[in-house]
């Protein structure tokens, strides 16, 4: 699993009919502080995530193992949406905060 903040959407009327349907983010890796750490993914959302949101994701073929991308032509899958980060004792993230 990886940690990313969802920073797009990206839409596609034309695809593949087995993710039709399916919602579309542009996440980008970020470290335990919120520092950006990769290029960018597009990732199937499998939990209801949104722009700003911190997510846990999951790519290769880890990322066919949800109910929603099993079996389909998906490299990345968001799989959690983050409510804190603690590293060390130290809350570094925090959803409501």
């Amino acid at each position: 699993m990886l940690l990313g903040k969802v920073v797009g959407t990206v839409v596609s009327t034309r695809k593949e009919p087995t993710i039709d349907g399916s919602k579309l983010l542009l996440v980008r890796g970020m470290d335990q502080d919120g520092k950006p750490t990769s290029s960018l993914v597009v990732c199937v959302d499998a939990v209801g995530a949104g722009v700003g949101e911190v997510v846990l994701y999951a790519s290769g073929s880890s990322a066919r193992q949800t109910e929603l991308t099993k079996d389909r032509p998906v490299d990345a899958v968001i799989m959690a949406i983050v409510d804190q980060v603690e590293v060390g004792g130290k809350l570094t993230y925090e959803k409501y905060a």
